[in-house]
């Protein structure tokens, strides 16, 4: 589970969760921890750690000078890994002189950094992992620890250079195993249009029609109905809408990724890879008006999609579900929700008087999947 769903907060939300006193739902949740485990503590900011710190010194009712109330925290992961996103990391070194800070009082969001910091320094053990267990190929593996200190060689650069397309040893992407290879880029808009265009492909080369799951949106309960806001929060990024897809196209064998936690018993987690098999929907809700420029005239796009079926061969379901194949596995809707400032996806002319509100909470309704032709890499 992430820690923004662990401190009870959505991804993008600007109302951080309320701490009361004596909440009981809170102190349900941490009453039997004893150790947390944070992986990838590179993208953990400061801000973070030290929302976390507090909510759990509130949970166990301890002195906040205790650090984490308490609880054992064992951290996993690598600084030189990627930093967090809008946030300062954890090594941050705070005794260095700044030239922004010179003569001005330190914010709150600035001073609880700081006790983050100081809760960093206090880490009393430190365990080196120096066996490599994932990285066969010793010669990448070399590479690799050269490339972290800065020293790599000519060696290296000609290693490298055989991965480019259009040497002898990759002629082309479309020959196997490249053509299953996924695609890896940074950001999420990129990895979007990539799928598209991925599937769009796929479909045609298979002569099926294309099959886009539209979300359903509403606003304080009632379906908005503003065609240009209905197109504008379709096309959003997921990353903005909690990592529910606007569009999410489908072509028969297409290598997913799992984007919520539906069952972490079963396996069936954030992450996780699947083939999609089949969708089953509402035959009524399937139509060819063009939501999106995105895509080719003759798509379907589906309004009431009600589960896919994915075959997910990691999942822990050990038995065979009623009528279908095994590891063929349901995955239903999903519902979050997100805020999003409708004055940055208006055109002008629709963009509301500046006395009006512009911040709007959008409930979205959506298959939590999306193409895994192409990924991001954090």
């Amino acid at each position: 589970m992430t820690i923004h769903s662990f401190l009870g907060e959505q991804r993008n939300s600007r109302k951080p969760r309320t701490i009361k006193p004596g909440d009981s739902k809170l102190e349900k949740e941490w009453r039997s921890v004893e150790y947390l485990l944070i992986d990838e503590m590179s993208m953990v900011g400061l801000t973070l750690l030290g929302k976390l710190n507090r909510i759990i010194c509130s949970a166990k009712h301890v002195d906040p000078q205790v650090p984490f109330g308490g609880v054992n925290v064992i951290f996993f992961g690598d600084y030189l890994q990627y930093r967090p996103v809008y946030d300062s990391p954890l090594h941050t070194d705070f005794s260095l002189p700044s030239k922004k800070r010179q003569g001005k009082l330190l914010s709150e969001k600035e001073i609880q950094q700081r006790v983050a910091r100081s809760l960093i320094l206090q880490m009393n053990c430190v365990v080196k992992l120096t066996q490599q267990m994932r990285t066969e190929d010793l010669r990448y593996l070399q590479l690799l620890d050269r490339l972290r200190h800065g020293q790599c060689n000519y060696d290296d650069y000609e290693l490298l250079q055989t991965r480019i397309v259009g040497q002898p040893s990759i002629e082309s992407l479309h020959d196997s195993p490249w053509n299953k290879a996924p695609i890896l880029v940074f950001r999420n808009e990129i990895r979007t249009k990539l799928n598209n265009k991925a599937s769009i492909h796929n479909a045609t080369q298979i002569d099926h029609p294309l099959m886009v799951c539209v979300a359903q949106d509403t606003c304080k309960g009632k379906p908005i109905e503003d065609p240009i806001l209905i197109k504008n929060l379709l096309e959003l990024s997921d990353s903005k809408t909690e990592h529910l897809p606007g569009l999410l196209p489908f072509v028969p064998g297409m290598p997913v990724i799992l984007t919520q936690n539906i069952a972490t018993e079963l396996g069936l987690i954030n992450g996780i890879k699947g083939t999609f098999r089949q969708l089953v929907y509402h035959e009524e809700s399937v139509s060819t008006e063009a939501l999106s420029e995105m895509f080719p005239n003759n798509t379907q796009f589906i309004r009431r999609p009600i589960y896919a079926l994915i075959e997910i061969n990691k999942s822990k379901i050990e038995c065979k579900l009623q009528d279908l194949e095994p590891k063929l596995i349901p995955i239903p809707l999903v519902e979050q929700t997100f805020r999003v400032d409708i004055a940055d996806i208006l055109p002008k002319d629709k963009k509301p008087k500046s006395n009006q509100k512009t911040i709007l909470s959008i409930k979205r309704s959506a298959l939590p999947l999306v193409p895994a032709y192409c990924i991001t890499t954090h």
